[in-house]
């Protein structure tokens, strides 16, 4: 019988490898505009974010934002938006990825405090949409269509 990994070869998809975190949560690297970083993989996050402190690493031309983002138990946090981005998963790309930007400390706080590494930002729905992702949970791989 075919595997899902020789399925997903055929129908063009690359495989990502995911790190399953003592929060549990995956981890991914993802590349923006030329730089790495450490990224949380949520399923439930609408927007893919970075926060502030990475305005400058990934050059992102952030812009005011009149959208308030919540999330992880913080609510009505100020944002701002960064378009045009290239963003690199793997193999995948796209170059017109719109990230939200915005104070990531509470995230970064509750990780450390599981004794988990602090994370550049979160990859969300919209870049799992983009990229019509498959997720292996049991062998914690993401597959993207290239």
């Amino acid at each position: 019988m075919e595997t899902l990994k020789e399925f997903l070869d055929k129908k063009g998809y690359t495989k990502i490898k995911l790190k399953f975190t003592k929060t549990n949560h995956f981890e991914i690297k993802a590349t923006i505009n030329g730089v790495r970083g450490n990224f949380i993989l949520d399923t439930g996050a609408s927007s893919s974010c970075v926060g502030f402190e990475g305005i400058e690493t990934f050059k992102l031309n952030a812009e005011d934002s009149l959208i308030k983002a919540a999330g992880a138990g913080a609510t009505n946090m100020d944002t701002k938006t960064a378009k045009k981005n290239k963003v690199k998963i793997g193999k995948w790309s796209n170059n017109k990825i719109v990230l939200v930007l915005f104070n990531l400390t509470h995230v970064n706080t509750a990780l450390v405090n599981h004794n988990s590494k602090p994370v550049d930002g979160i990859i969300g729905a919209d870049i799992l949409k983009k990229g019509k992702a498959i997720i292996d949970y049991e062998k914690k791989y993401l597959y993207l269509k290239l």
